[in-house]
């Protein structure tokens, strides 16, 4: 029985064209090796799991190939070729950043970069996480990187190039690699399942490319522990359980819930997550995803829709995007991401669930800032319509001092007069009262105050909310007072 190999080394590329999601490095290489266009050292940068490692031992393997192609890969048949995926290679040395990152490892370099390659070759020298190098090895590394001996390349990889000082930048061809897209990955995970000979479904292989967040070994890694779960047909919902993901459904269920008011479902809801042992933030970043998939199907439409097999996630989202408003969205997305760094710290985990599914469901029933000022807008428009202008009225003097505003009360008194009544409508008398030690007005204050006619009758959109405009109207001048406190 042979030894059992994980799916990122069993199935890692072994020429140029298996490698996916990079395809302009690749060209950039493969022209390179063909023109002889070969720089002294290269860099290879990115996220985890995109190919940085995989593409420089192909790069390798392609500079010391006896029998390359014309198009520019490696043969994989030749002495060469097989020593470097062996990994036995005494012409292209594999070196550890982590674990010799001082200046003696350097100088060690620097010592044996003089002898001639074994197979007469080039001698290279790849190393991995060079950002762990210290300073003093990277000042060793400057004078052979920039002027090496004949035949002596070197190949760097790391996950944080912003470490790395600028002078070692410099002598460097450095390469950017993309995450791997959700299709590319799906791909390659249905390619891995048609070779093992295991049945899967395209919504588990979207759930696992979702979760592998652009890393193709991530992706990899994951569909090795769905395998290990040993059904010969593996469906989302094995993929939900086995991973801990929260499933498509849950986000449904919040937004139904909320278009309805029906406010105990939150308790529910988090109830269910925990029973069942949800990672709570990976459900954080599928809330996110999910208000996000939302506001692009407000913006694309059916376009947004692509990566979705089933069609009732298709019919949800469409429908949703009505119900949804884009500054809704917006501002949920920004909530969630700020609870995000408050859930690390935060000892009460479910508690600060519920309050955030409840803010979620709450927002179909708050005014969009957008809506109050265009409110107060008409407010202002339709006083100055009813009132009379300030000089022709003996009751404002100009001469008068202000009242800070914190210390001032309007008075405000409802009529049945509308705007189109026929009959004459009294002028106003607009003043501000300063509010004494203490504020509780009494009778005298009543008979002596003017009053003012608002003659204002504004519809809250139907099915919108259950409570008066008036309720929803205060209850949002407050928290947009809050808000714009928080951000001052």
């Amino acid at each position: 029985m042979s030894e059992y190999q994980p799916s990122a080394r069993r199935f890692r590329p072994q020429i140029f064209s298996e490698v996916f999601g990079q395809e302009v490095i690749v060209t950039t290489l493969k022209n390179a090796i063909k023109g002889r266009r070969l720089a002294n050292a290269y860099l290879f940068c990115g996220s985890r799991g995109t190919g940085k490692t995989t593409l420089a031992r192909l790069f390798a393997k392609a500079l010391n190939c006896l029998r390359i192609t014309k198009e520019g890969e490696p043969c994989n048949a030749c002495i060469s070729c097989k020593e470097i995926t062996a990994g036995s290679s005494l012409d292209v040395l594999e070196i550890d950043g982590a674990s010799h990152r001082g200046i003696e490892d350097v100088r060690q370099i620097n010592e044996t970069a003089g002898y001639a390659a074994a197979a007469g070759g080039y001698k290279i020298y790849l190393i991995d996480e060079v950002h762990m190098l210290t300073k003093e090895a990277f000042n060793a590394l400057l004078k052979i990187i920039e002027e090496p001996p004949a035949k002596v390349k070197f190949l760097f990889a790391t996950t944080e190039p912003h470490k790395i000082p600028a002078t070692i930048l410099s002598r460097c061809q450095r390469f950017n690699l993309s995450r791997i897209s959700i299709a590319q990955t799906m791909g390659k995970l249905r390619y891995i399942a048609t070779v093992l000979e295991v049945d899967v479904q395209d919504e588990a292989l979207l759930l696992l490319a979702q979760r592998s967040e652009g890393g193709l070994r991530d992706a990899e890694s994951l569909f090795d522990q769905i395998l290990a779960f040993g059904a010969k047909t593996i469906n989302s919902e094995a993929v939900l359980a086995i991973l801990g993901i929260t499933a498509h459904s849950i986000y449904f269920e919040i937004d139904r819930a909320g278009q309805a008011g029906d406010f105990i479902k939150a308790f529910k809801i988090a109830e269910e997550l925990f029973s069942l042992g949800k990672d709570l933030f990976y459900f954080m970043e599928g809330l996110v995803a999910h208000l996000r998939q939302i506001l692009l199907c407000q913006l694309s439409g059916l376009e947004a829709l692509n990566n979705f097999s089933n069609e009732q996630y298709k019919e949800h989202y469409l429908h949703f995007a009505k119900v949804y408003s884009k500054e809704q969205c917006l501002d949920l997305i920004e909530y969630l991401l700020d609870k995000q760094q408050q859930m690390r710290l935060s000892t009460f985990g479910k508690f600060l669930i519920e309050t955030i599914i409840l803010h979620v469901m709450r927002s179909h029933f708050s005014l969009p800032i957008e809506y109050l000022v265009r409110r107060l807008t008409d407010l202002e428009q339709a006083i100055q319509e009813i009132s009379l202008e300030p000089a022709s009225n003996p009751l404002i003097s100009t001469n008068t001092a202000l009242t800070p505003i914190n210390n001032l009360t309007p008075i405000v008194e409802r009529s049945e007069l509308t705007l189109s009544s026929p009959q004459p409508m009294p002028a106003p008398i607009l003043t501000c009262v300063t509010l004494s030690e203490d504020p509780t007005p009494n009778i005298i204050d009543f008979d002596q105050k003017p009053k003012m006619v608002v003659a204002i009758e504004n519809k809250v959109e139907q099915g919108r909310s259950s409570m008066s405009y008036d309720t929803l109207f205060q209850f949002s001048a407050v928290e947009l007072e809050g808000r714009l406190q928080k951000h001052h």
